[in-house]
């Protein structure tokens, strides 16, 4: 239970710092019909766009990673960064998110695109639209979440600190799979028609193109070639050192704190 609690401050520490961020790589990934090719930098009512959702699910969604990993990792024969335990129980933790991570990350990136409230995107879409480009969504978060976990016990087996470590594996994760969330952020976002009349946000959220991840990869290519898999990639680093620092000296610090260790054992944790 304590991986859990600490994983859920941990990721809504994470959610609330990384939003703006998150919000300028998404629009960078996918942009509106008849837009710029230059994305528009998020307002200050804009910045808490689609935050609802993701302080709530990727609370929850951090919570079940920790948990799903130790538990995974514990089941696992060995658990040096010689063996792939670290690699494949980081798989299974990224699968067992999956019923958290397809509708949060669909309602973050229509709230973040369209300028709408979280609620309006799930109003419009129901609980079955939410889960738009799950599989995709699925392949993505196995895939991270292994190398992300193997990176960070990689480097703390190493004797990285604790903020080194974890901004390390943030960005090795988002490197290993960035084309596959490109592509996803668009099957999750891609919508028909221009903006016209007063009812535009809701007929945005609602006339989704019906169009598999291997189809709108397809078409992106061949409408904005190679460089498409990776538009916004320098935001998305920058932003995955910053949050998963933050984000794992959090949980290590809250696990400490409910396992009761003393001051120079959580000192000694972050040298």
């Amino acid at each position: 239970m304590a991986d859990f609690i600490a994983g859920y401050i941990s990721g809504a520490t994470g959610i609330l710092l990384g939003s703006p961020l998150d919000i300028i790589k998404v629009r960078l990934q996918h942009s509106l019909p008849s837009s710029s090719t230059s994305p528009t930098f998020p307002t200050a009512l804009s910045l808490i766009r689609g935050s609802a959702a993701p302080i709530l699910g990727y609370g929850a969604l951090n919570g079940l990673l920790f948990a799903s990993y130790t538990r995974s990792l514990s089941l696992l024969p060995g658990s040096t960064s010689s063996n792939p335990s670290y690699f494949t129980a980081g798989i299974v933790s990224g699968i067992a998110t999956f019923i958290v991570s397809a509708p949060s990350e669909t309602i973050k990136c229509r709230a973040q695109i369209l300028n709408v409230s979280s609620w309006e995107v799930v109003k419009a879409l129901g609980v079955r639209g939410v889960f738009t480009g799950g599989m995709v969504t699925l392949v993505r978060d196995a895939v991270g979440y292994g190398f992300y976990f193997k990176s960070y016990e990689e480097m703390r087996a190493r004797g990285v600190g604790v903020l080194l470590a974890g901004g390390i594996a943030g960005c090795v994760s988002w490197a290993s799979i960035y084309p596959l969330d490109v592509v996803k952020t668009r099957v999750q976002t891609v919508v028909e028609g221009e903006l016209r009349g007063g009812g535009e946000r809701r007929a945005l959220l609602e006339r989704s193109r019906r169009g598999g991840a291997w189809e709108c990869a397809k078409r992106a290519y061949l409408e904005e070639g190679m460089g498409v898999f990776f538009r916004g990639l320098g935001v998305c680093m920058a932003r995955a050192f910053l949050v998963n620092a933050v984000q794992w000296a959090v949980y290590e610090y809250v696990m400490m704190q409910l396992q009761g260790k003393t001051a120079d054992e959580e000192a000694a944790a972050y040298m």
